[in-house]
């Protein structure tokens, strides 16, 4: 029988063999992978408060203390299908980076191509899971738009009091940084037991945190004679988040990502300039994903890869399908400020 290298399977191979694009935020904050067979994501939130127990006297029966509750929280995970066409012009021509005259028979060629976009659907696919993650750590929010999907916002119920608008604003003489950024993680330490050791900074932000004198001063009382100095004064040279040091029990990271949005075609940042985001792994940040609703997978997956033929006109078509959703089963665990 002949062997299909267009089968499920083995496109599935190529794909998982692709992967492994790093994407900070989702490898840092969102590692946890729950694929469900189900078009809704479920997950339980325990209700916790700082209870103490209760005092009785040793002469009378213990006080009976009611358990803990939890919340079950339900989400409808969005849907991406990316579709890319294969005509069979294509491989009758030279590929990018073949020799002139060409060197590949057409149905190399053919293979080749189908790579090279499946290499682009899955950058597509792992830069939209980076931006849903820019967004959550964010708002507290993801908003799901598309030209053929009405707008819906999925809200984790983050408190309002995790987004910030700083005053004075950094920019301005005499401002205490490290105050500000002490007093917002007792914010997140307050609501949910978790101190946000993470300090996710846009490069304008850093070249103000930078030049701060405390800043400066701190950094000099705690560097070791024999390192290297523990923050980079350069500018950024590389996309996703890089670590610029330690102050005063913050990691500092400077992180830079962009993407084409959508609706206007516009390169825009992921996460928004003038701001700081405070965070740690301990957000518990998952990758939820919903059934692929198609007939050849119907199954819990991240993602579904497939390849038919179109016979008048003869035509190849590949598809990525994946239904994914970013949620934080600690949402207050996240804070974000506008500090310019």
């Amino acid at each position: 029988m002949a062997f299909d290298v267009f089968s499920t399977g083995i496109l599935t191979g190529v794909v998982q063999s692709l992967l492994g694009t790093p994407q900070f935020l989702l490898d840092r904050y969102f590692g946890t992978i729950q694929a469900e067979a189900s078009e809704q994501i479920m997950f339980d939130v325990v209700q916790g408060k700082r209870r103490v127990a209760p005092f009785v006297s040793p002469l009378v029966e213990g006080q009976i203390v009611q358990t803990q509750g939890w919340v079950t929280n339900t989400f409808t995970p969005a849907y991406i299908k990316d579709k890319r066409v294969f005509d069979m012009n294509r491989p009758l021509k030279r590929s990018v980076g073949e020799a002139i005259g060409g060197a590949l028979s057409p149905a190399e060629r053919l293979r080749a191509l189908i790579a090279f976009d499946m290499q682009d659907q899955l950058d597509m696919l792992r830069r939209r899971l980076e931006v849903m993650c820019g967004e959550v750590l964010a708002t507290g929010k993801s908003t799901i738009t598309g030209d053929k999907y009405p707008t819906k916002v999925v809200d984790f119920q983050r408190s309002a009091s995790h987004t910030i608008n700083a005053s004075p604003l950094w920019s301005t003489a005499g401002v205490k940084i490290l105050d500000n950024l002490q007093d917002w993680g007792q914010i997140v330490l307050e609501d949910t037991g978790i101190f946000p050791n993470d300090v996710l900074m846009t490069p304008d932000v850093w070249k103000v945190f930078r030049n701060d004198p405390t800043v400066l001063q701190t950094l000099n009382i705690f560097r070791n004679y024999n390192t290297p100095p523990t923050m980079a004064p350069s500018a950024m040279m590389v996309e996703g988040g890089v670590p610029m040091g330690e102050v005063g029990g913050f990691n500092i990271f400077v992180y830079s990502g962009w993407y084409v949005d959508p609706s206007t075609g516009t390169e825009v940042p992921i996460l928004p300039l003038g701001t700081v985001i405070m965070t740690s792994p301990a957000l518990q940040g998952v990758q939820a994903y919903g059934a692929i609703r198609d007939d050849d997978f119907l199954q819990a997956g991240p993602y579904f890869v497939k390849s038919w033929v179109q016979q008048d006109p003869s035509v190849r078509f590949v598809m990525l399908q994946s239904a994914p959703i970013m949620v934080p089963y600690r949402p207050n665990a996240s804070l974000m400020a506008k500090v310019l």
